[in-house]
């Protein structure tokens, strides 16, 4: 992939960004700042005059900087436009500052939406190593974490500097901060008023995102053009979020709050169907419900009304369960029921749950089989209702967004010819773990070559 990109000067591109980005002299950074955005992205001021484009790209996070770089580089006049002052903050804030940029294990199995299959296209003909390619020939180091995780050495900033990189390689406008206005169809020429005055092309590519954490420039645009043009919008909700239990539905374990545990989350993937979703993370107790790697892949199934089921102690030593465990220490020891499952979970989620119940608040040897049993089932089936979500400040990513149906699996153009939709905006979420990451990179880039081909036909 990347085949027209110069080794060197892309080695180089980097490297100016790098050493940019580390240097100490402020004077030197603002001087330097002001030469590569003049000469690299020319990042120019309002003319009055309206300029055309081969494309414009709404949007510089992970796909839409990508997207601009890849058909850029083929020979494409581009301009990026983002209404915020930071780039790609989502990518810099990702994977603990470290950016979890994709997964060796991807493939449709992973994503969610009304359509799974909608993404199989763009993920076989951009694929984890592909990008991991990129990297390497950037020189920018990684390591994989966990279950194909794979997280940059150094810093998310790595990201942010090679996707800048690209876009210089490909001499992309970028006007940003600037807000877009309108956006209207006339000749088939796509019009924006924007901040920075008018501007035109023959293809348009939208890349908002979607409305996860606001604090960091989210935005409803993306949505707000696909209706304009009359395409379907399946109802955005946040995904990849802490789930919150309120009165009766979460008795006294927000004392429980910084806990951990490994546990199986399970819920049934939609109402009414009896294919189950499972996941076997670790579980995050908080002050208002549940987090951690396991609940917040489960939230992106949960719906309201439905009860998700948690096995506690889902592996038990030598396959021996938890029941026989229970029963076998009655037979040899005197501590309390806690102590016991002390040994199997945290002490203070031990010390708790015995709590709700007089009978395993004494003596193992003293409780009965019955309650000890009752106990292990409870422990490996404890179902709970959810009364909703931590909402959009703290998800992850938004699930729905612009219907699938409206889309080609090819190209991700919409059936308003010459309009195209990518990233999160589009109806497909992936799960924890750098699938998302994947899906940026692989629809920015099907959608770079169709504009490519497109440009090249008119």
């Amino acid at each position: 992939m990347d085949r027209f990109v110069p080794r060197d000067d892309a080695a180089l591109a980097l490297q100016s960004h790098r050493e940019l980005a580390n240097h100490e002299d402020p004077s030197v950074i603002a001087s330097r700042a002001a030469t590569w955005q003049s000469i690299c992205l020319r990042d120019a001021p309002y003319t009055g005059l309206m300029e055309n484009f081969d494309a414009i790209v709404i949007g510089a996070g992970a796909a839409g900087l990508f997207c601009a770089g890849q058909a850029g580089q083929r020979g494409l006049r581009i301009l990026l436009i983002d209404h915020s002052a930071k780039v790609a903050e989502k990518i810099r804030i990702s994977g603990g500052g470290r950016c979890n940029f994709t997964n060796t294990g991807t493939t449709h199995a992973q994503f969610l939406g009304e359509n799974p299959n909608f993404c199989r296209s763009a993920l076989a003909r951009y694929t984890p190593q592909d990008f991991v390619d990129l990297l390497k020939r950037h020189g920018i180091g990684f390591h994989e974490k966990h279950k194909g995780q794979l997280f940059c050495d150094r810093s998310a900033q790595d990201i942010i500097d090679l996707l800048l990189a690209q876009c210089e390689l490909g001499r992309v406008q970028r006007w940003q901060p600037c807000a877009v206005h309108d956006v209207a169809c006339v000749d088939s020429l796509y019009r924006l008023q924007t901040d920075r005055g008018p501007v035109q092309a023959r293809q348009l590519v939208v890349a908002t995102g979607g409305l996860s954490i606001p604090k960091i420039g989210a935005s409803d645009l993306g949505y707000r053009i696909a209706r304009q043009f009359d395409l379907r919008v399946i109802p955005p909700r946040p995904a990849l979020v802490p789930l919150v239990f309120e009165g009766s539905r979460w008795p006294d374990y927000p004392a429980l709050a910084g806990v951990a545990l490994p546990v199986r989350v399970s819920i049934s993937a939609k109402a009414g169907k009896s294919r189950e979703q499972a996941f076997e993370e670790d579980l995050l107790f908080t002050h208002r419900g549940l987090s951690g790697p396991a609940v917040l892949q489960i939230s992106s199934y949960w719906q309201a009304g439905l009860p998700i089921r948690i096995a506690l102690t889902p592996h038990r030593p030598g396959g021996e369960s938890l029941q026989a465990a229970l029963l076998a220490a009655k037979s040899v020891s005197r501590r309390k029921v806690a102590n016991e499952l002390a040994q199997y979970l945290p002490a203070r989620l031990a010390e708790a749950w015995t709590l709700t119940d007089a009978k395993l608040q004494q003596a193992i040897c003293d409780v009965p089989d019955k309650a000890l049993g009752k106990l292990a089932q409870d422990l490996s089936q404890w179902e709970l209702l959810p009364s909703g979500t931590e909402g959009y400040g703290k998800a992850e990513v938004t699930a729905g967004g612009v219907d699938t149906r409206e889309l080609s699996s090819q190209t991700l153009e919409s059936k308003q010819s010459g309009l195209y939709f990518i990233g999160e905006v589009v109806d497909v979420t992936g799960w924890l773990g750098g699938y998302n990451f994947q899906w940026a990179w692989a629809s920015a880039h099907a959608c770079a070559m169709a504009l490519s081909r497109s440009s090249a036909d008119a």
